[in-house]
């Protein structure tokens, strides 16, 4: 039997930030399952700040969304039908086919997710990509050691409030930023931080990164886990300890930039304090994903690893919850509600 499905294409390449103009809503036919293919409903899918730069036709690590074709991102969903042996109607699944209510696709591009262990969307947030971004950047990037202090930008966003929870369950002393007393009190309240700081509320970021260092008796930082770039950036350089571990994990100040972009004053502190400072990406890091998977699982399970989620209900409302990646209108992992 032939199902429908909605999902969102992209029309044209955007210039700065993406508009309502740039996508189309679009209805397609969604056959019984092919030889070797299995039919899946999504569940859920997430959005990421990272997705921006698939919407442009320029060389990254990932290939350009196509024109007029559904994009991708990350989504669970439910098996239907499978003319696949490994797969069967009723298993949980991952993939990267969101964006799209249901699809058709050969088993190679699914993988299976316990259901008994964790709710579906944990699966796109702690225990998912998500979960080994953060992961893969303070453990094998920044080398995180129990004792140190560490600075977590965006730290109220997806990747940045599961690394401020990895952090602080290793021992360490956690300094988070975010926009907004909301976010702030999360950081305090949920992700029981030892400091976080109201970037939109400061007028010099670097004073108050130094204020908030000396409040929980640090000499500096020895982590910078940075998600934003730029201003925050420049003032963990400045408060960095000698010899401390950059992981750059993501620079949104600069995704929708369409001038010059927005570099440190202060990078020669790179060499006189002997920072490291690496980027990354998680999919380097695949090799760890069984690790993250048990420990986070065990971490939840003992009441240590919270998933923060902002969740839209509908297709419809994929986009808006895309904007709200860039408007800092959401907390925690931003998923869009399928089934």
């Amino acid at each position: 039997m032939t199902m429908k499905s909605r999902e969102i294409q992209l029309n044209r390449r955007p210039v700065g930030a993406p508009v309502t103009e740039d996508f189309a809503t679009v209805e397609q036919a969604v056959p019984p399952p092919g030889p070797g293919e299995v039919q899946v409903r999504n569940l859920w899918m997430a959005v990421d700040p990272a997705m921006r730069g698939r919407m442009s036709d320029a060389k990254s690590y990932v290939p350009p969304f196509a024109l007029d074709a559904a994009m991708e991102g990350p989504a669970i969903g439910e098996v239907i039908a499978s003319n696949d042996p490994a797969f069967a109607p009723g298993d949980l699944v991952f993939s990267r086919l969101g964006w799209r209510e249901a699809f058709n696709a050969p088993g190679t591009a699914l993988q299976h997710r316990d259901r008994q262990a964790l709710p579906p969307q944990a699966y796109l947030c702690f225990a998912g990509m998500t979960g080994l971004t953060a992961y893969a950047g303070l453990i094998r990037i920044a080398e995180l050691q129990p004792g140190d202090t560490v600075f977590v930008s965006a730290a109220s966003g997806a990747v940045g409030s599961i690394a401020c929870q990895i952090a602080r369950n290793m021992g360490c002393k956690v300094i988070g930023s975010a926009g907004g007393p909301d976010k702030t009190a999360f950081l305090r309240d949920a992700l029981k931080v030892d400091a976080a700081i109201d970037y939109k509320a400061e007028p010099n970021l670097t004073k108050a990164l130094a204020r908030e260092v000396k409040a929980i008796g640090a000499s500096g930082i020895d982590v910078y886990f940075d998600n934003v770039g730029g201003d925050h950036l420049q003032a963990a350089l400045s408060l960095a300890n000698d010899f401390a571990r950059f992981a750059i994990c993501g620079m949104i100040s600069q995704y929708n930039v369409t001038d010059a972009p927005t570099v440190p004053r202060n990078l020669t502190m790179l060499m006189t304090k002997r920072i490291r400072m690496q980027g990354y990406i998680a999919l380097d890091h695949m090799d760890l994903e069984a690790e993250m998977l048990e420990r986070m699982t065990a971490w939840n399970q003992a009441g240590q690893m919270a998933s923060a989620e902002t969740v839209y209900d509908g297709i419809d409302k994929a986009l808006d919850a895309f904007w709200g990646l860039f408007s800092g209108a959401n907390i925690g992992r931003t998923m869009v509600r399928l089934g």
